[in-house]
């Protein structure tokens, strides 16, 4: 299984814009292929960063995705109002404790 982490910064008065975005979006990327579950994080200290983690099958599912309409809709929209460029980061699980 991967685990997608994306960090995603905004600027403080878009972040509304973004909300619209996930709302309007998440239940198909949750139900896209090969996604096993789908999460919105805020950042503790900096309320404007963002984190999205997914859960992917395997790398061939995350980049179904990746290459999507649904993808390539979402991140259009999503891009034009970060403050700073997103990172992104693909984990596979070694060793889980408890």
């Amino acid at each position: 299984m991967i685990t997608r982490i994306v960090r995603l910064s905004f600027e403080p008065n878009k972040l509304d814009d973004f909300y619209k975005v996930f709302e309007a979006t998440k239940q198909q990327i949750a139900a896209f292929e090969g996604c096993n579950g789908l999460q919105l994080m805020q950042d503790a200290t900096e309320k404007n960063v963002i984190y999205t983690l997914s859960y992917w099958e395997n790398e061939a599912s995350l980049n179904k995705y990746r290459f999507s309409e649904l993808f390539k809709t979402t991140w259009s929209q999503t891009k034009i109002l970060f403050n700073n460029k997103p990172q992104a980061f693909s984990l596979e699980l070694l060793q889980k404790v408890k």
